[in-house]
C-alpha cells in the first residue's frame, strides 16, 4: 500500500551491531523496526510471524565465543531456523546477512559463517529471493563489550577507567564504526542491494589504534577538543568518551578571579565548531534529542538546571545537577537523548557547543524525549 512504512526486521537487536542498526533506524519515521530474540528463534510460530510481517531482514544474531561446537551452532542454526521459518510461511523478504572478513579462514568461526552464508545463498536461489552477504572489517563503537567485541572497545574501557591497556598480538586491523555499518546496510535495503557488499574501514596496526586513544583521552584530559581529520577521528573519540560516560561527568572548569570579575575557558577545541547562549525561563526544558555522531557540549554560565540523559532504547536515565555558581560542562555522549531544565527561580543562561557548524540539510539532531 502506498505510504506504508518500510518494515526492517532485526535479528540479534539485543547484540551490539543489532543495537546501533536500531539506534540508527529510530531517526527514520517511515520505518518500522521488528525485532527478533532468542526468544523468537525458540518458538517456531513466533519466528514465522516475525519473518512474515517484514519486508527486509538485518541478521546479526550469532556467536564469536565458545567451544567450536557452540560457535558452529550459534552461527548456523539461527539462519537454518529462520530459512525454514521462511519457507514455512512463503515470503521472500529482502535478507542482508553480517558475515565477517574473517569468513575464508580455517577457524570455526570462519567456517560457521561460510555455513550460514551458503544456506541463505540456496535459498535465496531456490525462491528468488534478494540476499545480500555483508562482509564487515572489525566493528567498533559506543555499547560495545570491552573484552569482547573489539580490541578498541577494550582500551578504550581500560583507559577510561585508569588501567594499562596491554597488547598481546599487535596484529593488523580494519576499523568502522558501527554506526557506519548500520547506514551502509540500510542503504544497501532501499537499494534492494544483492550479492556481496565488502564494507571498508580504515587500516592501522593494534598499537597505532592503542596510541591514538591514548592521544585522544590525554587532549580531553587537559579539556581540549581533539582535531578530527576525518570520520574516523571523530568516531574514535566519541567511542572512547562513551567510556568516560557518566562518571566523568561534570567536569569542573578552573574559575580564575582578579579585580575585574571572574573568567573560565568553556571550550578548548582544535576543531572549531559553533557555540551559542539561550536563555530558558523556570520550569522549562530544553532538548529533547539526539545525536549520531555529533559531539554537543551543555555549560550553566548562571542559574540553577537539571541534565537529563537517557540512552537510547533503554529506560535508564542519568541525571547531572548543575550550577553557574560552579561551571563545570556535560558533553553529550552519542546516541543519547538529552535535555537540560530550568530548576530555578529565575532564568537560566546555557552556553551550548557543537564540533560542528548547524547543517540544516543534515542536521544529525533528532528528536526523542528523554
Amino acid at each position: 500500500m502506498t505510504g506504508s512504512p518500510l518494515r526492517i526486521g532485526i535479528t540479534g537487536a539485543g547484540g551490539f551491531l543489532g543495537w546501533h542498526m536500531h539506534a540508527h533506524l529510530l531517526a527514520r519515521k517511515d520505518i518500522a523496526v521488528v525485532t527478533a530474540d532468542r526468544p523468537t528463534f525458540a518458538e517456531p510460530s513466533r519466528l514465522r510471524g516475525f519473518v512474515a510481517s517484514v519486508d527486509a531482514i538485518a541478521h546479526f544474531a550469532g556467536s564469536n565465543r565458545g567451544s567450536d561446537r557452540e560457535i558452529h551452532d550459534g552461527n548456523v542454526l539461527p539462519v537454518r531456523q529462520l530459512v525454514e521459518a521462511m519457507q514455512a510461511a512463503g515470503v521472500r523478504p529482502h535478507v542482508l546477512f553480517a558475515n565477517s572478513i574473517q569468513h575464508s579462514r580455517n577457524t570455526a568461526y570462519a567456517l560457521s559463517k561460510r555455513a550460514a552464508a551458503g544456506l541463505l545463498a540456496g535459498w535465496s536461489l531456490e525462491s528468488g529471493a534478494p540476499y545480500a552477504n555483508v562482509i564487515l572489517p572489525h566493528l567498533f563503537g559506543e555499547a560495545g563489550r570491552p573484552f569482547y567485541n573489539s580490541a578498541v572497545t577494550t582500551f578504550c574501557h581500560q583507559i577510561a577507567s585508569g588501567e594499562e591497556p596491554r597488547i598481546i598480538v599487535d596484529a593488523d586491523l580494519e576499523l568502522v564504526h558501527a554506526q557506519r555499518v548500520a547506514a551502509r546496510m540500510l542503504a544497501a535495503i532501499e537499494g534492494r542491494e544483492t550479492g556481496d557488499i565488502r564494507v571498508t574501514g580504515t587500516p592501522m596496526r593494534v598499537s597505532d589504534a592503542l596510541a591514538r586513544i591514548r592521544a585522544i583521552a590525554g587532549q580531553y584530559e587537559a579539556h581540549v577538543i581533539p582535531a578530527f581529520s576525518s570520520e574516523f577521528e571523530l568516531d574514535l573519540f566519541n567511542t572512547y568518551r562513551s567510556y568516560l560516560f557518566p562518571r566523568h561527568y561534570p567536569r569542573a572548569l578552573q574559575l580564575r578571579s582578579d579585580a575585574r570579575g571572574e573568567l573560565f575557558e568553556a571550550v578548548r577545541s582544535l576543531h572549531g565548531g559553533q557555540c551559542f547562549l539561550s536563555t530558558t525561563r523556570p520550569g522549562i526544558t530544553r532538548g529533547n534529542h539526539y545525536h549520531h555522531h555529533k559531539l554537543e557540549r551543555f555549560l550553566v554560565v548562571s542559574g540553577d538546571a537539571l541534565i537529563r540523559v537517557r540512552r537510547l532504547l533503554t529506560s535508564d536515565v542519568v541525571e547531572f545537577r548543575v550550577t553557574g555558581g560552579r561551571p563545570a560542562y556535560v558533553d553529550m555522549p552519542a546516541l543519547h537523548t538529552h535535555n537540560i531544565t530550568n530548576t530555578g527561580t529565575g532564568d537560566l543562561l546555557t552556553m551550548f557547543w557543537s564540533h560542528e557548524i548547524f547543517d540544516p540539510d543534515t542536521p544529525d539532531t533528532f528528536q526523542e524525549a528523554v
